[in-house]
């Protein structure tokens, strides 16, 4: 691995292991993430008794809903923060510490892989894709989910789109694979044809994530997220509080009552491994 992407790493893993971010990512993005796991299980062909590994399993979602569909699940992240509430939730699940793509496992021993949005915290995403592939039977699926580009999900969006009017994204993170790389859908079928899926397909998945202050979203990014939360953290004191200001003015034109209802689309990209 070269040296920028041990960088990358090392800032990531540092993000994640740190339980009050894992715990405001369940807390605030959870409850958007977990819209499209029906989706990404039904694109990886998960049924009962369906030998399915979770990659970046997180707090868990996806190994709750294959484990209510009868699978038998197994489920790696990068974060023991993470995987400690992921246990929490689901013990019987088989849950341990691992790298995407250094999966602790043999070659063909799944029928199924799933990510859901992991792909772009991955130092290495098309190695990550790799190893799915190497894991997989012949015949069994890999599917992932990535967030929409931000013109559409519109949460994300907004942000970014203050810190470029009052701020700046050039803040000295390590470089890793840009936050939408896979919403585009040529690139995600592009990378799975490049790791020797076949059948590649992609689909959108509405989302909607409903808050009822307008501060939840800017302050959701800042506690509950790593790369996002860096960059606000390292703007001078008067263009973050003028990108707080920006995102709270943006809002209202998603105010429907009390609530504030903000799309967020996924994409889930599916392919299958030849046999």
């Amino acid at each position: 691995m070269s040296s920028s992407r041990d960088a990358f790493a090392a800032f990531e893993r540092r993000g994640w292991e740190d339980r009050t971010v894992c715990q405001a990512y369940d807390a605030g993005l959870g409850a958007v993430t977990s819209q499209c796991v029906e989706a990404l299980l039904d694109a990886a062909a998960v049924s009962a008794d369906c030998r399915a590994l979770d990659v970046a399993t997180g707090a868990g979602y996806v190994v709750g809903a294959a484990l209510a569909r009868g699978a038998q699940v197994s489920g790696v992240d990068f974060s023991a923060a993470q995987l400690t509430l992921a246990r929490e939730r689901h013990p019987q699940a088989q849950l341990q510490e691992a790298s995407a793509d250094a999966l602790p496992f043999e070659d063909g021993c799944f029928d199924a892989v799933v990510c859901n949005f992991g792909m772009p915290h991955f130092p290495d995403p098309s190695a990550a894709l790799r190893d799915a592939y190497r894991v997989l039977a012949p015949g069994g699926r890999l599917a992932f989910s990535a967030w929409d580009v931000p013109e559409r999900a519109a949460g994300f969006g907004m942000v970014y789109a203050a810190i470029r009017q009052h701020g700046t994204l050039e803040v000295g993170l390590p470089t890793g694979p840009n936050f939408f790389l896979f919403s585009e859908p040529a690139v995600s079928l592009g990378a799975l044809a490049q790791a020797g899926f076949a059948a590649a397909r992609v689909a959108v998945v509405p989302q909607v994530w409903q808050l009822r202050d307008p501060d939840d979203l800017f302050d959701t990014i800042l506690q509950g997220t790593v790369r996002a939360a860096a960059t606000l953290r390292a703007q001078r004191p008067g263009a973050l509080a003028a990108i707080r200001a920006e995102v709270r003015a943006n809002l209202e034109r998603y105010r429907a009552d009390r609530l504030y209802r903000i799309p967020m689309p996924a994409l889930v990209a599916a392919g299958v491994k030849p046999g």
